[in-house]
């Protein structure tokens, strides 16, 4: 009776193993690891160029000012993908908040803006380069993964932006180039993601959120001849951009048209009188 007892609880120890083991087993097989969780970044590095904005004055119709580069760069890691899926994975820019004004002494002053931005209607507008949305660029700012693959894809994926403007000696209104520009101010933020995206399904996945901003302050004195008549006050170098250790949400207006280029209108904002439009937007 003993042996039967003690047999009886070995057959049952086995099929409770079994059952264990199979569940496991059936659990994998249903449910395999997918993009989200499989896709690792290795890297990730964000910065500023450390020289000042550097002004150009070889022209006499207008000023030309370049700031430095902010640089993005990633390495990241994707497993090998087993479903018949398409992915790309690069970098989503947004602008968040856009000052940029030009003052001409006691006539008034013109300004870049985005109207929607400015007046609250939108958390921030796409700063795609215009055709290859939502991607800031297609050359080394995104890869595709075609699957299924069999081994792992290692990459990297890397994005530069800066401003290279040219305004005006000139009251934007009038038909003169006689010199009367006595400032610039500018100041502009802007959030960049690293992105994942399901080319079939459009399945969005944040992976890194990156927060950088561009300053500069031009103090222009026209009566002085050209070639010494602008200096740049601040900053000499700018602050660095944030990697945030949490993702923030992409605002849907960060994926589709119009991009911040075809969206910003010109403005002339007169002491006296009204506003007018110097340049519509594109979109």
């Amino acid at each position: 009776m003993r042996r039967f007892r003690r047999e009886s609880w070995y057959l049952l120890l086995i099929v409770l193993v079994l059952n264990v083991t199979m569940g496991c087993i059936h659990s994998i097989r249903c449910k395999p690891k997918n993009f989200r969780d499989s896709v690792t970044v290795l890297e990730v590095t964000a910065s500023i160029d450390s020289n000042p904005t550097s002004i150009d004055e070889s022209s006499g119709v207008v000023l030309r000012y370049r700031t430095p580069h902010f640089r993005a760069s990633a390495r990241v890691l994707v497993p090998p993908v087993s479903g018949k899926e398409t992915w790309t994975v690069g970098w989503i820019q947004a602008c968040n908040h856009m000052e940029f004004y030009n003052k001409y002494g006691s006539k008034g002053m013109s300004s870049w803006e985005l109207p929607d931005l400015r007046d609250s209607k939108i958390q921030a507008i796409s700063d795609s380069d215009g055709v290859n949305y939502p991607w800031y660029g297609n050359t080394t700012e995104t890869c595709t993964i075609v699957g299924p693959t069999r081994r792992e894809t290692k990459f990297t994926v890397s994005m530069n932006d800066n401003f290279y403007p040219s305004v005006t000696w000139g009251v934007p209104v009038s038909d003169s180039n006689a010199p009367q520009l006595t400032s610039i101010r500018r100041d502009q933020s802007f959030t960049t993601w690293l992105v994942a995206i399901n080319q079939a399904t459009n399945e969005t996945i944040a992976l890194q959120t990156v927060k950088w901003r561009m300053q500069l302050h031009i103090e222009v004195f026209p009566e002085k001849p050209l070639g010494h008549r602008a200096k740049l006050l601040e900053p000499s170098a700018q602050e660095q951009p944030t990697i945030l250790t949490k993702n923030e949400p992409i605002p849907p207006n960060a994926l589709v048209k119009p991009n911040a280029n075809d969206a910003q209108v010109l403005m002339w904002r007169p002491k006296t009188g009204e506003p007018a439009v110097v340049i519509p937007p594109k979109y």
